[in-house]
């Protein structure tokens, strides 16, 4: 499996992948000419040609035979251009000694806090790839390109999860709040968002504190909380470090994990080092391999291990990374030496 920047050669693979997400996947819209605009940003992008605050990479997954399975990517700085809106958990307290009387009510606030951070967008693998390492490739790969190239992003890194929903594209969340200021279920309005109208949806929402105990009581048990299908992806970022603060996705309630970038594992323990071709061994761990190119990057996971500075990999992985002998690479345990999160673990 290899992780590459996608071109605008990919739309046919992309569009058949988009429709296959279905809703849900705001960033991967199934629509060409939305998705033909953003490949021809995309390329910018890795040439380092667009400012951070336009900055948008979109990475594909290639199976052995070289077809398009899954994609990744993040946006340089989220929110620049137009508002990046959340809901930011808080707390009211009331209470009175003469009424012996004392509440605290869990209160929604509308901001935009998370604006300028790096976001993580458009992750997707078919069901049969969630549970493996794959998963963890085309996850992490977007870390080891964000440390070869820190200077293009924020110190911040943010990724919105998919909120709960039940299998007719139904949301609680948006039932009980967003559907009361917008006709429409949460299906058209998470297609909206993808076409590029989410700003515009945003600022129609209410300004004013909202007390959760007005939602039902399916919309609460939403907040915070992340669709069965992103389970996997939300136990792999939090494997690199970020966490839940607080934040919430404004239309379905789910989780917004953060971090700061040089704190995630993949950023912080990632090395440059030389190429050795050779055998890895019985005992190799699986590493995170990026071949340091921009425009051209290459990312595998594969077995390797380190000698005095060089990271020893087989002839066919070197051939993956369109590298030689002695030739730079930066690599990361896949995993690190923590024990690994269950994938569908909360």
């Amino acid at each position: 499996m290899l992780v590459r920047a996608a071109r605008v050669t990919d739309i046919g693979s992309l569009l058949e992948l988009a429709v296959n997400a279905g809703a849900g996947l705001t960033t991967l819209p199934a629509s060409e000419e939305r998705l033909l605009r953003r490949l021809q940003n995309v390329e910018q992008s890795f040439l380092g040609r667009v400012e951070r605050a336009d900055s948008d990479y979109l990475f594909v997954l290639e199976n052995e035979i070289g077809q398009v399975v899954g994609t990744s990517g993040m946006l340089g700085s989220a929110g620049m251009r137009e508002p990046w809106y959340s809901y930011r958990m808080g707390l009211t307290v009331a209470a009175s000694r003469e009424l012996d009387v004392y509440r605290q009510q869990p209160t929604l606030f509308l901001v935009n806090d998370l604006t300028g951070a790096t976001a993580l967008c458009s992750l997707y693998l078919p069901e049969q790839y969630r549970q493996s390492d794959i998963a963890r490739l085309i996850s992490k790969a977007r870390f080891l390109f964000m440390a070869e190239f820190i200077g293009s992003f924020s110190p911040r890194v943010i990724v919105e999860m998919r909120g709960r929903s039940d299998r007719d594209g139904r949301s609680p969340f948006w039932d009980s709040l967003g559907q009361h200021f917008f006709r429409m279920d949460f299906a058209r309005a998470d297609y909206l968002t993808g076409m590029g109208n989410k700003a515009f949806i945003a600022e129609m929402m209410p300004k004013f504190p909202l007390y959760a105990c007005f939602l039902s009581e399916a919309a609460r048990e939403a907040i915070g909380k992340v669709h069965p299908d992103s389970e996997a992806g939300l136990a792999i970022v939090q494997e690199e470090g970020l966490s839940y603060q607080g934040y919430i996705d404004i239309f379905d309630g789910g989780a917004t994990l953060e971090a700061p970038l040089a704190q995630v594992r993949s950023v912080s323990e990632s090395r440059v080092l030389v190429l050795a071709i050779g055998t890895p061994g019985d005992d190799a761990e699986p590493f995170l391999i990026h071949n340091r190119s921009r425009y051209d990057c290459r990312m595998i996971s594969a077995p390797a291990r380190m000698a005095a500075g060089t990271l020893v990999v087989s002839r066919d992985s070197a051939e993956s990374l369109g590298l030689r002998s002695g030739k730079p690479v930066r690599a990361v345990s896949l995993c690190g030496n923590e024990s690994r999160v269950q994938p569908y673990a909360r």
